[in-house]
């Protein structure tokens, strides 16, 4: 790789980017904005059941998947090019976690999405084990994969020894009893149309949601950000051409685990806690892209348009969620229920504009406005938004 000599805070040129994760981070937005529209579907027969249920069983929580592990990858690629540099990263690193918590908080609460809190809080792990040898992290990555079986195990053990058989029964119908009236009170407040009362109960949501085990403990997140972490480390992005074994065996995992999870587990009985996941199929989609990529390097070229979304992937999301949330609240259009091809179309439609407009933006900018956004915040000022003007070519003879 070459050597970058600017300064750490400087933006990464188009020539020094991996443009592959580019790209799979805009089919990953995506598929985020299918599974946002499919979320607010109908369920009806025919051709709209199978749409929804091709959405249900290949996109949801794969889109999601791949985000967190292109966050790995994203942590691992700014600590190599810090260690280039030989600058600091700890604290920039940091600093840019508490502006990603912000958004997040903003995310959850005017727009009731919660993707991006707790990608800045299970960032911060990565720090602390981001030289750990290949044979660590993956026992990391399991511990952390199994952690809410773990819980759920421990507690099971632990309730009925220290508050009796009728206390722990009390508390394990409390906590769902809790999680039905909390969305419940939030699916009303989303249909009414004081935006107000709505704000107020995703605020009540947040409190409950950042306290359940399922946010904190590490979870597939944090699995997930540890696999991008160890793809950069062996440079499967940058040279997937060369790690075709490797590949294969991802994407061989990632279909297994997902026809175990959906099918062979629950007709024998079995349970992996959490080991074996529906969500493991986005390693077969990532590393099918890497070898299409690979193996067809024209293609790079031709999904550009597909890259600048994803470079500008911070700044569609948050699009996405408010114009969701505007459509479908009912402080907004309150447009309620759509069909799930109407919503698939849509989602299609949408991201090609977005698309379209991410790379009219970047012609111009360097950064789309959230990332400048968060640069900003986390480098301080003199963020030069606007690519300089090309320079004059030679006149033409008169």
């Amino acid at each position: 790789m070459i050597r970058d000599e600017r300064p750490l805070a400087s933006p990464v040129g188009p020539a020094g980017r991996i443009e592959s994760l580019d790209i799979l981070r805009g089919f990953a937005l995506l598929g985020m904005l299918a599974v946002h529209f499919h979320v607010r579907t109908t369920e009806p027969g025919g051709i709209d059941e199978l749409v929804r249920t091709a959405i249900w069983r290949l996109v949801e929580s794969k889109s999601h998947g791949t985000f967190a592990l292109l966050f790995g990858a994203g942590f691992a690629i700014q600590l190599r090019r810090a260690r280039q540099r030989g600058g600091p990263f700890a604290a920039r690193y940091l600093r840019r976690l508490a502006v990603l918590a912000l958004f997040g908080f903003a995310a959850h609460a005017l727009f009731g999405f919660n993707v991006l809190l707790g990608y800045a809080v299970w960032g911060v792990p990565l720090l602390l084990i981001r030289d750990w040898s290949t044979r660590r992290l993956l026992l990391t990555a399991g511990i952390a994969t199994i952690s809410v079986s773990l819980y759920e195990l421990v507690a099971a053990w632990y309730l009925p020894s220290s508050a009796g058989p009728d206390g722990a029964a009390a508390v394990l119908e409390a906590r769902p009893a809790a999680a039905v009236a909390v969305n419940g009170a939030l699916h009303a407040a989303e249909g009414q149309a004081s935006y107000a009362v709505l704000l107020g109960a995703r605020l009540e949501h947040m409190a409950w949601f950042h306290t359940q085990p399922f946010f904190v403990l590490p979870n597939a997140t944090l699995a997930l950000f540890i696999t991008g972490l160890l793809l950069v480390r062996h440079r499967v992005f940058e040279d997937a051409g060369a790690r075709g074994p490797l590949l294969a065996a991802m994407a061989a995992f990632g279909v297994a685990a997902w026809s175990a999870d959906n099918w062979l587990l629950p007709s024998w009985g079995v349970e992996s806690y959490g080991l074996l996941r529906d969500q493991w199929l986005m390693f077969a989609y990532v590393s099918g892209v890497l070898w299409l990529l690979a193996l067809r390097p024209g293609l790079t070229a031709h999904l550009g348009w597909v890259a600048n979304a994803g470079r500008m992937a911070l700044t569609n999301y948050l699009l996405q969620i408010a114009a969701l949330d505007l459509v479908f609240s009912g402080y907004g259009l309150s447009l309620g229920s759509i069909r799930p091809v109407v919503g698939l179309a849509a989602a299609v439609m949408c991201f090609t504009a977005q698309a379209v407009v991410s790379t009219m933006w970047l012609r111009h900018f360097r950064f789309g406005p959230a990332e400048w956004l968060w640069r900003l915040l986390t480098h301080g000022p003199f963020q030069v938004m606007r690519r300089p003007a090309a320079p004059a070519g030679p006149s033409a003879p008169v």
